[in-house]
């Protein structure tokens, strides 16, 4: 199957401005974070394909929006999750948003050309009927970009900044969804924020995608040796009062994108009162 006008994406998905992203939320945290006026959790890892836990989420919320940041394509077959999506879609229309990836190769034995492998996982999930603007595509580089806009809804950037999304929104054009996340640490201490942001860097610095990505941004090899540069980490990982934070998140809706989910870099159990924290700088 090759990519068509019919393929396309009818209109783009509308999770608000701000989302949540985070290895995982309880159904109660859900609750609170959509009182808040976040418009959509992003769950990141790389869940099964069941996904089983998306509707006790749903169930606790009334319009919040739930999205997979990312299901990966060599762990989770397209079949399983097209089944798990129209399970989903079925019982709460229009408030899943799936995301899918490659992973990285230093992980994945059977790892080969990421725009083959998605362009295949692609028409299986048309195959199964997924409608493509009900998917997005965790996307760095040019190619994989636009193919999230040819084939999906759009892009799922992930460890970019602002001039990054503005580079993607001209690479898949005004129409495509683009969503890039942002790692956010509510403090004033630039040291201590660094500390957290290093910490959750360290595994991407052996990561290949991402290494190149960040050269393509930019950034030299000096900026990339562990632990990472404080150029590198500041870019990154927003700190700073709460306004600062706001400020900088915006920069990723002034540069095209049309939600920016939110990773806080905090316990589990801290993850709601930072969002209630960030909540009135961001006007929501």
């Amino acid at each position: 199957m090759t990519a068509s006008a019919d393929s396309k994406p009818d209109n783009k998905p509308d999770l608000g401005r701000f989302g949540s992203f985070g290895r995982g939320v309880t159904p109660q945290q859900a609750k609170e974070i959509e009182a808040l006026g976040y418009g959509a959790v992003w769950v990141g890892g790389s869940p099964p394909a069941e996904l089983d836990w998306v509707e006790p989420i749903l169930e606790a919320t009334t319009t919040l929006q739930v999205a997979t940041g990312i299901v990966n394509i060599w762990t989770a077959s397209a079949k399983p999750v097209a089944e798990s999506f129209h399970r989903i879609d079925k019982a709460y229309p229009g408030r899943f948003l799936l995301g899918i990836g490659v992973g990285h190769r230093e992980v994945v034995t059977e790892y080969r050309k990421p725009i083959d492998a998605l362009t295949e996982y692609l028409d299986q999930l048309d195959d199964y009927g997924v409608p493509a603007n009900r998917r997005v595509v965790a996307a760095l580089g040019p190619r994989v970009l636009k193919l999230s806009a040819e084939r999906g809804a759009g892009a799922h950037p992930y460890l970019t900044t602002p001039q990054h999304t503005a580079h993607a929104r001209e690479l898949i054009g005004p129409s495509a969804f683009l969503a890039p996340e942002h790692k956010v640490v509510l403090t004033t201490d630039a040291e201590q924020a660094r500390a957290v942001g290093r910490k959750a860097l360290g595994m991407y610095l052996n990561l290949a995608n991402y290494l190149n990505n960040w050269k393509r941004m930019g950034f030299s090899d000096d900026d990339l040796a562990k632990p990472g540069s404080d150029r590198l980490v500041d870019s990154v990982v927003a700190y700073g009062t709460t306004d600062a934070i706001a400020a900088r998140l915006r920069e990723h809706l002034d540069a095209g994108a049309d939600h920016v989910p939110v990773q806080v870099l905090a316990r589990g159990e801290d993850l709601v009162p930072a969002l209630t924290e960030l909540a009135g700088a961001l006007g929501l």
